[in-house]
């Protein structure tokens, strides 16, 4: 069923079709409400938005940075990290410089070659490891590091539904329970000083929704995928799904709703879970030293023997 007589650009798991303008509205919408429905946003709010300058990225600061101007008491910073992933992060940056540019939006640039040392391309020469698996120890580490130092209160993430509904099975099938008690659209199982609490606007967003919206409102002429995806456990979940969904329509909305149902449970399990602090670089940690570094103690030796 078409919304109009306009042509449509996409359409829903429910059988509607929309026209550009009716499903600008009804993301954007639902953007909105998710804000509201989850209270991700407080009156007064120094937040960033983490900035790769892929699809959903782009547009999370696009939506929240039109939020600032209409409330000026949330101001909208945007914070990036470079891992050093030749020939992929060096273009999606260029796109979230010449975005913030655009918009005036302050953007902060953090990389992995500065905080550590080494690339991420460099890391995984002299680490046996996955790509990803290392990559975001060190990307939350520097988000979350960096956030503090930039006395951010919230930290905006472009994580859509298929993410989640990805991290949901994930963790069931790896068995970690705990891990999903820190999902949701706010993440975490309790507040805590140690970390700049991360929100997800996107959450109730699907991929196929972000990157039809980011396209018709010109936030991208081109879809970019990191070259390490390919090789991860969660590219195979990814495609899993994906063939589910293909098959019964709503697959994943029903995935993440009845988890939402769950999660209150779970965070009420695992709320009095102590927050270490790491012996080493006193960030916070589930262990006396944090997994970041780990990596860099053995990154430090193998460097030395080598």
């Amino acid at each position: 069923m078409n919304c109009c007589n306009e042509k449509p650009v996409i359409a829903l798991y429910s059988g509607e079709k929309l026209c550009k303008s009716h499903f600008t509205e009804y993301f954007e919408n639902k953007v909105f409400k998710t804000i509201r429905q989850f209270e991700l946003l407080d009156k007064e709010e120094n937040l960033g938005v983490a900035l790769s300058g892929g699809k959903d990225s782009l547009t999370v600061l696009h939506i929240l940075n039109r939020l600032s101007q209409q409330n000026p008491k949330i101001k909208t910073n945007a914070i990036a990290i470079d891992e050093g992933i030749q020939n992929y992060r060096d273009k999606t940056l260029e796109k979230a410089k010449e975005f913030c540019n655009k918009n005036n939006i302050k953007l902060d640039i953090f990389s992995y070659k500065e905080e550590f040392g080494l690339t991420l391309d460099e890391m995984l020469k002299i680490l046996d490891v996955k790509p990803c698996n290392i990559c975001g120890i060190f990307r939350r580490y520097l988000l979350n590091k960096k956030s503090k130092e930039l006395k951010l209160t919230k930290l905006a993430t472009g994580h859509n539904l298929d993410d989640e509904c990805q991290s949901i099975l994930m963790n069931q099938i790896k068995n970690s329970i705990e891990a999903s008690a820190r999902l949701g659209p706010k993440v975490g199982i309790a507040q805590d000083d140690k970390f700049v609490q991360r929100i997800k606007p996107l959450y109730l967003c699907t991929e196929k929704e972000v990157t039809t919206y980011a396209f018709i409102s010109g936030l991208l002429d081109e879809f970019n995928e990191c070259p390490n995806v390919s090789q991860s456990f969660r590219a195979k979940v990814r495609d899993m799904l994906n063939e589910l969904e293909n098959k019964f329509p709503g697959t994943k909305y029903s995935i993440v709703n009845s988890f939402l149902q769950t999660l209150p449970l779970l965070k009420q399990k695992f709320k009095d879970g102590a927050i270490k602090v790491c012996i080493k670089c006193n960030e916070p940690s589930a262990n006396d030293v944090c997994n970041a570094c780990v990596y860099l103690e053995k990154l430090r030796k193998r460097v030395v023997v080598n």
